[in-house]
């Protein structure tokens, strides 16, 4: 096994993932697009992406590192399309949605790539992998911090030649006709196959749970910030204190990774919803502290709500059949994503008609529940 593998992935991961929040960052109250519409577009994209790759079983009968190319080349087009259409906010919207649609062609084609380079050492991988998505996620609001003098289209148009640059690397770089990627075919009614998994299925719906927290607090992590009183009016501070308390997630993934590797990757995925969870009750008190305490209270939100992500992906591939690996990880991100949609338009209901908007947010403690529930029994 090449020992550039890993790294590779990592930043193609990286590059690829960045796509995802790069509308938030730049585009949030222009011609009114709001958080909440920004997401819920590109993860509607997504869900439709994940679910045709899941019933053509792409990733399990196309080279995973053309199908990543190709998903790479075209969600970078669409991200840098949305500049010459910011006067129409449904075109905007559109382009949102048709760059998460081909984020389901880079993020669980990743997590497939290194399943098949990894089988042993999973729960490490996982770990860097799913790091580099939460960089990736996070990078957009670095950039627009510390270059708030960029126009949107500059930033825009950087996030689509990184996502360039990173399928390219991987497809030169980890070659197609290499044996570990190439799958068994896979057709519609496999999936029935895989949703009889039992063993598949505990963590499947841990993952759900993780799925209904995840992506909503990324969403409202500015909303969060702006609810203390030493924060309403520095927006600049905003956005790199929402890059920090998203991207210590990477610092989460990957040493919940390391410790996987002395424990298990469910006991690791119990403790961070855990902690996620008492993380959502503890909002209407954390929010009286002073700023240190309060960014100190996200900083650790941030780092433990995606620490069981990759554990728990490592949990679901190591218990999916083995020659519908790439299917059953695309419908398991598909039913993910799904969840998170609704989510997202829940929490923005709830925020819309509270006083105190940031306390929605104290809705989301179901999910680490749900995923606490679902792992207690799990033989993995």
């Amino acid at each position: 096994m090449p020992r550039h593998s890993l790294p590779l992935i990592v930043f193609a991961q990286f590059a690829g993932t960045s796509l995802w929040f790069a509308g938030n960052a730049v585009l949030v109250g222009q011609q009114g697009l709001s958080a909440a519409a920004l997401t819920a577009s590109v993860q509607l994209g997504f869900i439709a992406g994940t679910l045709l790759f899941a019933l053509m079983a792409l990733a399990d009968r196309w080279p995973a590192t053309r199908l990543f190319l190709l998903c790479s080349l075209s969600g970078a087009l669409s991200n840098a399309l949305i500049p010459f259409f910011l006067s129409a906010p449904w075109l905007v919207l559109a382009l949102r949605v048709l760059t998460g649609f081909f984020l389901a062609g880079i993020y669980p084609v990743g997590m497939k790539i290194a399943a098949d380079l990894f089988p042993k050492g999973l729960g490490v991988a996982m770990g860097w992998l799913v790091g580099a998505l939460v960089l990736g996620t996070a990078f957009p609001h670095l950039l627009k911090g510390q270059l708030s003098q960029w126009p949107a289209e500059t930033l825009l148009w950087t996030i689509s030649g990184l996502a360039t640059c990173g399928g390219i690397l991987l497809y030169l770089l980890i070659p197609s006709n290499l044996p570990f990627l190439k799958s068994n075919g896979g057709f519609t009614g496999s999936i029935r196959s895989i949703v009889k998994e039992k063993p598949f299925l505990k963590p499947a719906f841990g993952y759900l749970g993780h799925m209904w927290e995840l992506y909503t607090f990324w969403a409202f992590v500015p909303l969060l910030l702006q609810s203390h009183p030493s924060l309403k009016s520095q927006n600049g501070s905003i956005a790199v204190y929402a890059f920090y308390i998203i991207a210590i997630g990477a610092l989460g993934c990957i040493l919940g990774g390391l410790y996987a590797r002395r424990t298990s990757s469910r006991k690791v995925s119990q403790l961070a919803l855990a902690i996620s969870g008492f993380c959502c009750l503890a909002l209407p008190w954390a929010a009286a502290l002073p700023l240190n305490g309060y960014l100190f209270y996200l900083l650790t939100w941030g780092f433990a709500v995606v620490a069981d992500s990759p554990q728990l992906s490592a949990l679901a591939a190591q218990t999916a059949p083995p020659q519908l690996k790439g299917t059953a990880l695309s419908l398991l991100t598909c039913a993910g994503f799904g969840l998170t949609v609704v989510s997202l338009l829940f929490i923005q209901y709830l925020a819309a008609r509270l006083a105190q908007p940031h306390l929605a947010m104290v809705a989301l403690a179901p999910g680490p529940l749900m995923g606490l529930l679902a792992l207690r029994k799990a033989a993995v």
